[in-house]
């Protein structure tokens, strides 16, 4: 098997048992993975400083405006979106994340953390950093 065959091959097992621990955990708060990424983005966006805008949300997403807007309804309905009106841009709206979306998001950002943690746990703190190094790389490319 060539190098990058073998790395095709674990890339595709890493990404199988990541979405497969995604899911369990997801499945337990009644929400769709595609839900819960939609408040992970929002959450992520918050901390950097608030809201995002329909479009820049859909962009990150790699969806359409308008199969966000059906997302962004029925999370708005469940309580853990609000989308208000942009100040200067009658056309665009802000979405947010409510203090139910909030709590949702600090929840399953701890998810992330400590699952980061079990997976990292086997590699020294010099692996880690280059580990993190490759990512970084790796993302930064795609």
């Amino acid at each position: 098997m060539s190098e990058i065959a073998k790395l095709s091959h674990q890339l595709v097992e890493l990404y199988e048992k990541l979405s497969s621990w995604e899911q369990d955990v997801v499945k337990s708060s009644g929400l769709s993975t595609a839900q819960m990424h939609t408040i992970e983005i929002v959450g992520h966006g918050a901390q950097g400083g608030g809201a995002l805008r329909m479009k820049e949300l859909a962009k990150k997403m790699g969806v359409t405006t308008g199969t966000l807007t059906v997302m962004v309804d029925r999370l708005e309905q469940q309580g853990l979106l609000q989308r208000t009106p942009h100040e200067t841009d009658r056309r665009s709206y802000l979405i947010a994340l409510t203090e139910k979306g909030q709590n949702l998001f600090a929840e399953h950002h701890q998810y992330h953390l400590r699952l980061t943690e079990e997976i990292t746990a086997i590699l020294s703190a010099e692996e880690q950093a280059l580990f993190s190094a490759v990512l970084e790389k790796i993302i930064g490319q795609i």
